[in-house]
């Protein structure tokens, strides 16, 4: 009978002992995991909940004990549940050797709420002893059409081709685009925007539109195309690089942009060969490219019409026409960026340009017109002209009636007032319509066959200076 007890005592002490057993952690163990990535890719049309799921995998050969938790805590639009226990936070979660757990994450948005970020990001992070690892979780949060980034060209640039080879593709007004990567128009291919369609890019995208490929916006003055970065919050409106460029190669079309907002982003617009310049026309109307961290426009080797633009609070220049062909009507290049210091005129003008990253100095002949122009901001010359040395190079330039900040002196510059304010509306509002008191009115050069101006008013026969003619105040 004594016997029995004490073998009774011994089984108790062992299934104690076995129940109180600490896991051996090892302090650099790490998991395995069967995704990188979670992607809520849906477009939801009503709230959306929906819910994923991923394995977590010990590889080890011996147990782990695992913390999981959401990167934003409470307030994170995404939930986790850890093998059946909910978060945010599940702590001290065992997994045995070469065993694994799976993880559910769900998701909660409304896509019809405007205040909702297009992007709703978060991570599940796992701490096993002193070795942190995480899963990204990415969800769209509003009802748009997402241009996400599906290929690389090299090991930096993703993008995703929105017009292949041979293909015509209308983006309409009905839903925002959302771009995440470089949206492309690949060769021979075609993208029209109609009016009103707004597109939103994420930090680094942007629109490239691929030698002879072929681009045509197509917005009114109540309906103009809006191409801004994808952060729609007020405070983000100073944010002068949330999105790259618009890129437009060689071609054999004419890439036409009409009633457009381009805001904050790296460089406004860039025009310039992949290979070899063929001087495609690319005709920019009534179109306001504004809060740019680099130049509003940047054209190199190409052949560009601009007509009643406003091209405004760039942190290097307004328009940077280095080698090529350009004709610049009624439009208003005004600078007063405020946000660094500018060392770089509104207007730069030069028949050669260096490529960046490789060094290397390309000359070419440049051919320039500026009429009933504006050319004005807060440094005493907004003009600056710089010719190649080889004297075999054109460098024709040819400014009538315009108004123009600088110290420069040409025997090109015909009836044109210089260093006379154009007394904008309101310049710190980007306000660049003019007062009744400004030396631009009815002191342009008539029959240039530009009826209305930027905002659609009429132009009467002596026209005004710049892309606003005066209407009253």
């Amino acid at each position: 009978m004594r016997h029995r007890y004490i073998g009774l005592f011994f089984t108790i002490l062992i299934i104690t002992f076995s129940s109180c057993k600490k896991i051996e952690v090892d302090e650099n163990a790490r998991l395995d995991f069967s995704v990188t990535q979670i992607s809520f890719d849906t477009v939801f049309t009503t709230i959306g909940s929906v819910t994923k799921r991923f394995t977590v995998i010990n590889n080890n050969k011996f147990p782990v004990s695992v913390n999981v938790r959401l990167g934003g805590g409470k307030s994170s639009c995404f939930s986790i549940n850890v093998d059946g226990e909910p978060g945010p936070e599940v702590n001290d979660v065992e997994i045995a050797a070469n065993d694994s757990m799976f993880v559910h994450v769900k998701v909660n948005v409304n896509p019809g709420d405007q205040n909702t970020p297009f992007l709703i990001t978060d991570s599940v992070i796992f701490t096993t002893g002193k070795t942190v690892q995480d899963i990204d979780l990415l969800a769209f949060g509003q009802d748009a059409n997402f241009i996400v980034a599906d290929k690389w060209l090299g090991s930096s640039l993703k993008y995703k081709v929105v017009a292949a080879e041979h293909e015509t593709v209308t983006w309409t007004n009905e839903k925002p685009y959302v771009v995440y990567g470089w949206a492309v128009v690949d060769s021979l291919g075609k993208l029209i925007i109609e009016p009103g369609t707004k597109i939103y890019f994420h930090n680094g995208s942007g629109l490239w539109v691929y030698r002879d490929g072929n681009l045509v916006v197509d917005g009114t003055a109540d309906e103009p195309v809006i191409f801004r970065g994808d952060r729609t919050q007020a405070w983000y409106d100073t944010d002068y690089s949330q999105w790259d460029r618009i890129l437009i190669n060689e071609g054999g079309s004419e890439n036409r942009i009409n009633y457009a907002v381009i805001s904050n982003s790296y460089i406004g617009i860039q025009m310039a060969p992949w290979v070899e310049p063929t001087y495609n026309n690319n005709r920019i109307t009534n179109t306001v490219i504004k809060n740019t961290a680099g130049s509003g426009v940047l054209a190199r080797a190409s052949k560009m019409e601009m007509v009643n633009c406003v091209i405004c609070n760039n942190g290097v220049c307004g328009l940077q026409l280095e080698t090529g062909l350009y004709d610049v009507k009624h439009s208003t290049v005004a600078n007063y960026f405020s946000q660094s210091v500018r060392k770089n005129p509104a207007v730069f003008l030069a028949n050669s340009y260096i490529e960046q990253g490789s060094g290397t100095t390309f000359i070419g002949d440049l051919y320039t017109r500026f009429a009933n122009c504006i050319i004005y901001g807060s440094l005493t010359d907004e003009l600056t002209m710089k010719k190649y040395s080889d004297e075999s190079l054109m460098f024709d330039h040819r400014f009538e009636n315009c108004i123009i900040r600088g110290t420069s002196n040409s025997e090109y510059f015909i009836d044109c007032k210089r260093n006379t304010d154009p007394v904008f509306a309101n310049k710190s509002n980007l306000d660049f319509n003019i007062k009744a008191s400004s030396p631009a009115i009815d002191a342009g050069k008539p029959g240039l066959g530009i009826a209305t101006d930027i905002a659609g008013n009429q132009r009467d026969a002596t026209p005004d200076i710049g892309a606003y003619e005066f209407v009253g105040e």
